[in-house]
């Protein structure tokens, strides 16, 4: 699977969790870090938690293992490690503070969007991913 394949992946499982202002961030050409970063946030240390776990448990469950995780301690700020996409969960007011948008701000970015149907008479309410490139003009 290639990165960018991958990353989506990752950003249907950070959906799946209610993860909000999901963005992916193309770094090919502008370090050799990783391909891609998976940036989310979360309202809540649980809700970090549960997010990271998740993504954690369901590439594990496919044989794909995190490198390397950091930030469980705290919660405001969760890092996974996969290589070709680091994924990064904050906390809002922490993601805010970091902006780790503006400080990688010449990379294209894909939003990821959750479109939830119109219709308040759907029992069941499956998000839909969308996905808005945007892309920086130099």
């Amino acid at each position: 699977m290639d990165s960018l394949k991958f990353a989506k992946k990752i950003a249907d499982i950070v959906l799946s969790k209610k993860g909000t202002d999901i963005k992916i961030l193309d770094l090919r050409k502008l370090s050799g870090i990783s391909d891609y970063f998976l940036i989310c946030s979360a309202d809540s240390d649980r809700q970090v938690k549960a997010i990271a776990d998740e993504v954690d448990k369901m590439l594990s469950e496919e044989g794909i293992k995190c490198f390397h995780r950091e930030g469980f301690e705290s919660l405001n700020w969760v890092i996974l490690d996969y290589f070709d996409v680091i994924v990064h969960v904050f906390k809002n007011e922490t993601r805010q503070f970091y902006g780790l948008e503006k400080l990688w701000g010449d990379a294209p970015t894909i939003t990821i969007e959750d479109e939830l149907p119109n219709t308040e008479k759907e029992v069941e309410r499956v998000p839909k991913r969308t996905v808005r490139k945007s892309v920086k003009k130099s």
